[in-house]
């Protein structure tokens, strides 16, 4: 009757849409749950000044009906007797007027406050959640709208739900006590007072489901406003958006995003307010009806003033506490439909924590891959396929490949990031998914390509290899010797202490080079790794510079596990053991001098990469 959003994927109708009224009270229980373990003492102040609230309107409209009637008793008897009960009367109404305000004005209090600290506790629930999130959830498109719903809204939704919760008993209250008062003049006038919001109310309730079925549709594109957002006003956005000249273009975009999700929005609210509109004045019909009512029941005689004031009070303010009931019903109905994302996204399953051995039986058999695969969830193609090494202690080894060929994937596997889908990889004789996991992490020190650039100080920068020593100054200048960057840190304005990044005030940049001497010291902080993993963190160093940090990875890596990938066969033919990846799989491996005695793409590559090194012949000088 009222038109639905035109959009035709049923998947993204939320189950809680046709959920029943027993769903609905489990949701509000919880919601009253995360109030009062938030604050119990405003909790308290919220539900007694509900109640304070909800019983002094009627009080104040039958003091005011006594007020009309001792006027009007006043004028036919005695002035000066009858001026003494209007005063009392005016008094009695000024005092509970003042305690009403009061009243309002302490669940006003109650609830900015409350606002504040369940705003907090549900982002840290959010946040909780997601630190025990897999990798592979992360990387879930349609599991990060999940999330990215969750963190848009659900945050102030559970106090707006215990909110509208108590506005609703509050008006209950107060009609209860409106009803008491109007069924002495006639039970039907109750029943008006009830009926005649309903239309509104069914129509508020209906687009309320419209306006959340929007909300879950458009996840992916709210998600890509973020982005264009970012992109377009992040620093180190910006020398590429404005060297490419893709400004323009990108906030074209999220112009065009907005001005799809304006029209949606606007349609709905356009149906929403006109239906509203036209349903509205049917309760507002019968109010006035009830009020010519009252006035005819006056001028007949069959009530006093005082008691046709007194009942027009109650209509009029039984009108609004009607009309506030039935939108808090509606708007309890519309916070519940987002509150669900919210416990939609808590409650989904996590991978727990696995706990098992902390030790090998073979310590001396360091490192093995058997027969491994994987193929990333959703995908139908493997990105591993029976790869099979074997790392003993002390050993180094380079991984060779092609951009894609599965490098950093068999990292992840070996970080734990992920399980192979085939095969197993061992540790000291010991499959790694029977180890405990923290124990684990705590062996493997990883420097990926995409290491993160924290906006923290340069020592806590390094002190995040390690967390338990995270500010640990000491470790922080050891690390940093060990990883080559105490040179250019010692030539900073603080030292230790400058603040990294454009985000904050002061903030220093670093270059490429530079960050990538803090992500190789982040892995000398971790004591107890004896698997070092670099994942072309040196990248933006020159061959020399490069070659050298390899060599003192070497050096202080004795009797470790030291994995390398990289590009440069300059410094790949420093390692040990070479493996050639191609496509998943291991082609080739061996030595440097091996490997070019195979011919095979690793000599082959390595020969194309010297050629760029060789010196050119003697070029005429351009004209």
């Amino acid at each position: 009757m009222f038109g639905l959003p035109n959009k035709s994927d049923s998947t993204a109708t939320p189950s809680s849409a046709q959920s029943t009224w027993r769903e609905g009270a489990v949701l509000l229980q919880r919601a009253f749950g995360l109030v009062w373990q938030t604050s119990q003492s405003l909790s308290i102040g919220l539900l007694s000044l509900t109640v304070v609230a909800g019983a002094l309107p009627a009080a104040v409209a039958w003091v005011g009906g006594e007020i009309v009637d001792a006027v009007v008793a006043a004028a036919a008897g005695a002035p000066g007797a009858g001026a003494r009960l209007v005063l009392e009367w005016v008094g009695l109404e000024a005092i509970l007027v003042a305690l009403l305000a009061a009243a309002q004005r302490g669940l006003s209090f109650c609830q900015s406050l409350l606002r504040a600290r369940l705003g907090e506790r549900v982002n840290e629930l959010i946040l909780e959640k997601a630190l025990t999130l897999s990798l592979a959830q992360f990387e879930d498109a349609e599991f990060y709208d999940k999330m990215t719903r969750a963190r848009r809204e659900a945050s102030s939704r559970p106090l707006a739900l215990v909110s509208k919760a108590l506005g609703l008993v509050q008006n209950v209250i107060s009609l209860t006590t409106f009803g008491v008062l109007l069924v002495q003049f006639s039970p039907w006038a109750v029943w008006i007072l009830l009926l005649a919001g309903l239309p509104a109310f069914i129509a508020e309730a209906k687009f309320s489901g419209d306006a959340f079925r929007l909300f879950r549709w458009r996840a992916p594109e709210t998600r890509m406003q973020m982005y264009l957002e970012t992109v377009l006003a992040r620093e180190d956005h910006a020398k590429e958006v404005k060297l490419f000249g893709l400004g323009s273009r990108l906030l074209r975009r999220y112009r065009e995003i907005f001005e799809r999700l304006y029209r949606e929005d606007r349609a709905l609210t356009l149906r929403r307010d006109s239906w509203g509109l036209a349903l509205g004045l049917i309760g507002t019909l019968a109010f006035y009806g009830a009020y010519a009512w009252v006035a005819l029941e006056a001028v007949a005689g069959r009530i006093s003033l005082g008691e046709m004031t007194l009942y027009l009070m109650l209509f009029r303010q039984g009108q609004s506490a009607v009309s506030a009931s039935l939108s808090a019903i509606g708007g309890m109905y519309e916070d519940r439909l987002y509150l669900s994302t919210l416990y939609e996204f808590l409650e989904t399953p996590s991978p727990p924590l696995r706990e098992g051995a902390t030790s090998g039986p073979d310590p001396a058999d360091g490192l093995r891959f058997e027969r491994v695969g994987f193929t990333y969830p959703g995908s139908e193609t493997p990105t591993l396929s029976d790869v099979s090494l074997h790392v003993p202690p002390g050993t180094s080894l380079a991984l060779v490949g092609a951009n894609g060929a599965g490098k950093t994937t068999l990292i992840k596997l070996l970080a734990g990031l992920y399980m192979p889908t085939s095969g197993r990889i061992v540790l000291d004789g010991l499959d790694v998914q029977a180890w405990d996991e923290l124990v684990l992490r705590r062996r493997i020190a990883v420097i990926f390509q995409d290491f993160v650039r924290y906006q923290f100080l340069v020592g806590e920068n390094i002190g995040a290899g390690d967390e338990p020593s995270f500010e640990d100054a000491a470790r922080w200048r050891e690390a940093a010797g060990k990883g080559r960057a105490e040179e250019f840190i010692d030539s900073l304005p603080q030292g230790y202490a400058t603040q990294l990044g454009k985000w904050f005030k002061d903030g220093r940049e670093l270059s490429g080079g530079q960050w990538q001497r803090i992500a190789l010291s982040r892995a000398f902080m971790r004591r107890e790794a004896d698997i070092l993993v670099l994942d072309e963190p040196t990248s933006a160093m020159d061959a020399e510079a490069e070659a050298e940090i390899f060599a003192r990875f070497r050096e202080l890596a004795i009797g470790k596990i030291l994995i390398l990938i990289s590009h440069r066969f300059s410094t790949v033919r420093l390692a040990a053991q070479i493996a050639v990846i191609d496509q998943g799989r291991i082609t080739e491996f061996g030595d440097h001098a091996s490997l070019m005695a195979m011919d095979g793409l690793y000599a082959r590559l390595f020969r194309l990469q010297a050629a760029g090194y060789s010196p050119p012949g003697p070029q005429p000088l351009a004209k």
